[in-house]
């Protein structure tokens, strides 16, 4: 741990520890501010300027999937970085990687997810309470890795309410397709002084159902089969936490967790990777009752490793420690503002030893302060917000072995800078428009200055440049709603520009894999059997000027049933529908950019009468034909899904027993949002049909 974040988190806890005991007394008989966690917007409004997304309850279960990608796979402007079926990132409105932020309770997730796409995200919704999605550029408040998208992880591990007696949930579920099992509980207990919480949670499955027959070479022994080759894993884990409550004073809390996975690839038969994670976290409020009317702060150090074994063997190791500390103090209203100010502190510490360590060690720094403020007016509220931060980020090259110096040592500085203005109209009763303007400037990552080396996720020797300049955009998004009773609808239209958006470039060029360069041309295959080695092409990160342009609606219809005053026998039946599209062009080609979902609508019949609910539903995405030339195009394709479920009391218990089957028609189907659909094709396509039996107890 880096000793002088250290000191400062420690320092900040004590400090924070103390006044809240010092105001515990003589707050005690004051008002209790509840916190509501609203990613996007922090003075917990219901409603947010912002496009936010959010899941939870039976939304979540019927959803949710081993991969948090999977799992929000499908909501409005939302797709997946699908690298098989253990594997898979959030991509939001066409931005993927360092441009979308995961964050586990609104505070930092220290992974190498966003480095590669075989790296999976050390997550899982069996112990998640809710997953918040902000739509759109959250640089504001979480920095430059936020500037497309927020995805929050919240599992209340932390308990940030009073909790009246005893209760929980357990989880026991079976898939089909892969012969998954999987089992949670959740237990949770106390009174208005304390809170207790504890969850543990398992998963194992077997290579997972294909709708064709592959070609599988693991263990050496080459075979067909209907199943995607090594995408078996097992995952565990769980977390203790904590809170200690001072009435209206505020609280303070910590939790300790651990998450473990062993998952294939896919994109190799033989290699899997081994991950581990561990994350102690300390939280609390402080309500003073003066200017500042609520002040929170959270910590959290962070401990990732994963190694890949190839057929066994131990080979690349990569670790990142990370530490994380954020303050955000809420005042009273000035000339009618609400609103905070805030201050965010990252420490990491990213190391990768191996023959495929394509990145070299490094560490990253960054110190930032925002300010949001909203004012509250008779037809709706304006929002603003700025945010100034302080990059640095170092290579220490190859420390372990001094003979590798391929990887440029040094270290640059960056001061990236944002700011928003939203506005949210009233027009009537029953309908909203909302404007958003915000720019963005992010610092390029360690491995975009530094790389250089073979990254067989995107089959290429990736080659950073120092010489990388901070990524600026400027972005609008107009929206609209319209709710009356059951009746709902929203549609969000959005643009961006980008001034050096960073990506990967080919060069033309081939590299051996000892980093030997030759120029592409007709005699790459004998050159590669007289060398007796695969070539990997050449990528550099380059800046480039970008553009992406979007639209997103969804709704919902009630077409039988109650009209949302009076019940009506026979239960409700409503219609859910979405659509989306996003286009993002490279303007210095006016190529199109790599991975980009294509036009999607989808629809579902959701119908519920007393303990019963059932859905069945498609989403068809269109063919993704418009794609770079180092890219293959995707076909188009049609997914249809069905649930059942049944809900009963017992005593004090409620159990859910649900049953849902994934790609009901067995189809197959390529995502365009995957690089395997260019990289490995065809032996990597969506898992084809499964079906999920499960039980929730609630009590």
């Amino acid at each position: 741990m880096n000793p002088q974040f250290h000191r400062h988190a420690i320092g900040a806890a004590v400090l924070f520890a103390l006044s809240t005991l010092a105001h515990a007394q003589s707050a005690a008989d004051g008002a209790t501010l509840n916190t509501i966690t609203i990613t996007g917007n922090p003075l917990g409004a219901a409603d947010a300027i912002a496009p936010v997304e959010a899941l939870s309850g039976n939304a979540l279960l019927y959803r949710s999937q081993s991969t948090l990608g999977e799992t929000l796979q499908g909501l409005p402007g939302v797709s997946s970085t699908y690298f098989g079926p253990n594997a898979s990132r959030p991509t939001i409105r066409g931005q993927d990687g360092d441009r979308i932020r995961i964050l586990s309770n609104g505070g930092a997730s220290v992974d190498a997810s966003a480095l590669s796409y075989d790296h999976a995200v050390p997550t899982d919704a069996l112990v998640t309470d809710r997953i918040e999605v902000l739509r759109g550029p959250g640089a504001l408040l979480y920095g430059g890795s936020a500037v497309g998208g927020v995805v929050n992880v919240i599992d209340n591990r932390i308990p940030t309410e009073p909790i009246d007696g005893f209760g929980g949930r357990v989880d026991a579920s079976y898939a089909s397709g892969s012969k998954e099992g999987s089992g949670a509980v959740v237990l949770e207990g106390g009174n208005d002084r304390f809170a207790l919480h504890v969850d543990a949670f398992r998963r194992h499955a077997d290579d997972v159902n294909a709708p064709t027959w592959l070609e599988c070479s693991k263990g050496g022994v080459n075979v067909l089969q209907k199943r995607i080759c090594n995408s078996a894993s097992e995952s565990r884990g769980g977390a203790v936490g904590g809170t200690l409550f001072f009435g209206g004073a505020g609280w303070i809390g910590a939790s300790v967790s651990d998450y473990r996975s062993n998952y294939g690839t896919v994109a190799e038969d033989d290699v899997t990777i081994g991950m581990r994670q561990q994350r102690q976290a300390i939280e609390g409020e402080w309500r003073p009752g003066g200017f500042f009317t609520r002040i929170h702060a959270k910590a959290s150090h962070t401990d990732y490793r994963h190694t890949e074994y190839e057929g066994g063997s131990p080979g690349t190791t990569l670790k990142n420690n990370g530490n994380d500390l954020r303050i955000e103090a809420r005042h009273r209203a000035v000339a009618g503002f609400e609103g905070l100010i805030g201050l965010q502190s990252e420490r990491t510490r990213f190391a990768a030893d191996g023959e495929e360590a394509f990145a070299p060690h490094s560490r990253t720094r960054s110190d930032a302060l925002f300010l949001y403020e909203e004012l509250p007016l008779s037809w709706g509220k304006l929002s603003f917000g700025a945010r100034t931060e302080r990059v640095k980020v170092s290579s220490q090259g190859y420390p372990d072995d001094p003979s590798i110096t391929r990887f440029a040592l040094g270290e640059r500085s960056f001061n990236p800078h944002s700011a928003s203005f939203g506005l949210l109209y009233n027009v009537a009763p029953q309908w909203q428009i909302t404007g958003n303007l915000a720019y963005t400037e992010r610092a390029p990552k360690d491995y975009e200055l530094f790389a250089n080396g073979p990254h067989v996720a995107t089959a290429a020797w990736e080659v950073g440049d120092t010489g990388l300049q901070k990524e600026r955009s400027l972005g609008a998004d107009i929206g609209a709603q319209w709710k009356s009773g059951p009746h709902n609808a929203r549609v969000n239209a959005y643009w961006s520009k980008f001034r050096n958006y960073i990506g990967l470039t080919a060069t033309g060029n081939l590299r051996t894999g000892e980093g030997e360069s030759f120029a592409r041309g007709s005699d790459e295959a004998a050159l590669a059997a007289a060398l007796d080695e695969e070539l990997l092409a050449e990528y550099v990160y380059r800046g480039v000027r970008a553009r992406f342009t979007g639209i997103e609606a969804s709704g919902s219809l009630r077409l039988l049933g109650s009209d949302g005053v009076r019940p009506q026998a026979g239960g409700n039946l409503d219609l859910e529908w979405r659509a989306d599209a996003v286009r993002a062009t490279n303007t210095d080609t006016d190529e199109a950019l790599p991975r980009i979902a294509p036009v999607r609508v989808g629809a579902t019949l959701a119908w519920t009468s007393g303990p019963w609910s059932a859905r069945v539903g498609f989403d068809h995405y269109a063919a993704q034909k418009r794609v770079p030339a180092t890219d293959r195009a995707a076909d188009s394709y049609t997914l249809w899904n069905a649930s059942l479920g049944y809900r009963m009391k017992v005593q004090r218990a409620s159990l859910l027993w649900y049953a849902r089957v994934d790609n009901l028609g067995n189809e197959l189907a390529y995502s365009a949002t995957s690089i395997l659909t260019t990289t490995v094709y065809p032996r990597a396509p969506l898992p084809g049909r499964s079906v999920k039996v499960g039980l929730r107890v609630d009590f």
